[in-house]
């Protein structure tokens, strides 16, 4: 694949990097108080977009046929956001004796109560050929869940900011995130066909208002002199952000298979990814709201904006692994299925197959025409003409 052609496919992870670029040259521009009036546009008007853009994209009829597989579910989403944020919040308390930058490692913690993302799981799950049908469920029902539960976490887990108090917080919630994924969801029953048949490109409208977020989110940041990121943190932050990635994996991997839930291995698959993959575009946005007036917050989102593209080439490059081992296991499982003759009943066919081989042998030692003669006149059976001449 020539460069081009990578950059094209890549194009929203080299946006990010472009627009913090671009927010490190001229911080005024996009910072509160600046051109753009950031605490307009974006706070209300581009979080808004990107909710009722997922709200009009949310194929929720689809969603009926996977609605019985609860078990599956209930794994997915106790793992997600209870399961993944607590491990963290764990892990975290080792490493607040580190010399890590202290506001990137909240950052971690913001990551952990993110719900599962709308489309990464699902596309690398149809990719190795999982249940594509509980990826879409549990990604579309977490985000729904994530709408109420992410903003009860952070405050749990980190704190509100203390310029903005918690009525205000879910009140905006309710009016930038609520109310305009129910308003799409209204609008796509309206307008259901035409969308089946135009396709509007979704994803990338959510991505490009996304850009803007994060663009207006480090013109803050690089406009804020105190506000000083090391390199040591960044690449730690890094690394940890792979090994947590691969253990999550690796963790739901191994309880999935487990003879007692009665996974399938397409279960596992969409297990995998579900479980451990984490929304940008509702994470972001989110965190604008619940962290307003923080002067850190830009560090708060560093984490998330490395794990979303982490996960997405994490996931890529073990996709082929992956499908190999859910092939295997399915043949492996029919081999198992298929049904067995019973010893006895298998010895017994074969005793009399022997008996009647013998008993051919044996009539073509008696004379032909006494044979026939015997069956002719007497009516006898070949066995008895056996016993008679023999």
């Amino acid at each position: 694949m020539g460069l081009l052609e990578r950059t094209r496919k890549e194009w929203f992870i080299v946006g990010i990097v472009l627009v913090i670029a671009v927010a490190k040259l001229q911080p005024a521009v996009g910072a509160k108080g600046g051109p753009l009036k950031p605490e307009i546009t974006i706070t209300y008007i581009a979080v808004s977009a990107i909710f009722f853009n997922s709200g009009l994209s949310l194929k929720t009829e689809e969603l009926t046929s996977a609605l019985m597989h609860v078990k599956l579910h209930l794994f997915v989403q106790i793992f997600t956001l209870v399961f993944f944020p607590t491990a963290i919040w764990l892990f975290l308390q080792a490493l607040s004796v580190t010399p890590i930058n202290e506001w990137l490692l909240k950052g971690l913690q913001t990551v952990g109560c993110m719900p599962p993302p709308v489309s990464s799981a699902v596309i690398l799950t149809k990719a190795v050929g999982g249940n594509e049908a509980a990826a879409i469920f549990n990604s579309a029902f977490g985000s729904f869940l994530g709408i109420v539960i992410t903003p009860l976490l952070l405050l749990l887990f980190l704190g509100s900011s203390s310029s903005v108090p918690f009525t205000s917080i879910f009140s905006q919630l309710f009016m930038t995130v609520v109310v305009p994924l129910i308003i799409g969801q209204i609008v796509r029953r309206r307008i259901k066909d035409w969308l089946e048949r135009k396709k509007p490109p979704f994803g990338a409208i959510s991505s490009c208002v996304l850009l803007m977020i994060i663009y207006t989110t480090f013109c803050d940041t690089f406009s804020n002199p105190n506000i000083d990121l090391d390199k040591f943190s960044l690449i730690i932050i890094v690394l940890i952000i792979f090994f947590v990635q691969l253990s999550f994996m690796l963790l739901t991997f191994l309880f999935s298979t487990r003879n007692n839930f009665g996974f399938t291995p397409a279960d596992t698959v969409a297990i995998i990814f579900c479980s451990t993959h984490k929304s940008l575009t509702l994470g972001i946005p989110m965190l604008k709201i619940v962290f307003a007036g923080y002067e850190h917050l830009s560090l708060i989102s560093v984490p998330l904006l490395i794990y979303h593209p982490a996960q997405i080439l994490l996931g890529s490059v073990l996709v082929p692994t992956i499908k190999s081992w859910m092939v295997s296991r399915q043949k492996a499982l029919k081999l198992t299925r298929q049904p067995k003759a019973p010893v006895k009943l298998l010895s017994l066919c074969e005793h009399r197959l022997k008996e009647q081989q013998s008993q051919q042998r044996l009539m073509t030692c008696i004379h032909p025409q006494k044979r026939n003669r015997g069956i002719q006149q007497f009516g006898f059976t070949k066995i008895q003409l056996y016993k008679l001449f023999w």
